[in-house]
């Protein structure tokens, strides 16, 4: 099981890492699931992934305050709304195509701005 938790761990980590670049995939929750993965097979990369300058702060803040910074909330929903956007009014060809880029933006919107702001 160990290798199984690994591998999941390394493949959640990088969806994670482009979850940073890609507006629709969540950064947060990919990298909280790899250090759970990591916590159960491999306390290298667990303390690997805490103790990282950029990615162990998005876990750090997550696991105590269940917070999201003001910036990174600003950044996600802005980049959600252009990329899916542009999406719905120059890619879809019908339109409930549209209606779903609309829809996926709505509920990644709602989701990320549920949780409570960091102010640091």
């Amino acid at each position: 099981m160990k290798f199984i938790f690994l591998f999941l761990g390394i493949v959640s980590l990088v969806l994670g890492v482009v979850g940073i670049f890609l507006p629709v995939l969540p950064t947060t929750p990919f990298l909280l699931l790899s250090a759970t993965l990591f916590l159960r097979s491999s306390q290298r990369l667990y303390s690997w992934l805490l103790s990282h300058p950029y990615l162990g702060e998005y876990i750090r803040n997550f696991k105590e305050y269940r917070a999201v910074p003001l910036r990174v909330k600003i950044v996600s929903v802005s980049l959600v709304w252009l990329t899916l956007l542009y999406c719905a009014l120059f890619v879809a060809k019908e339109w409930w195509m549209s209606a779903v880029f609309i829809a996926i933006a709505l509920g990644v919107s709602i989701h990320i701005l549920h949780y409570k702001t960091l102010k640091k």
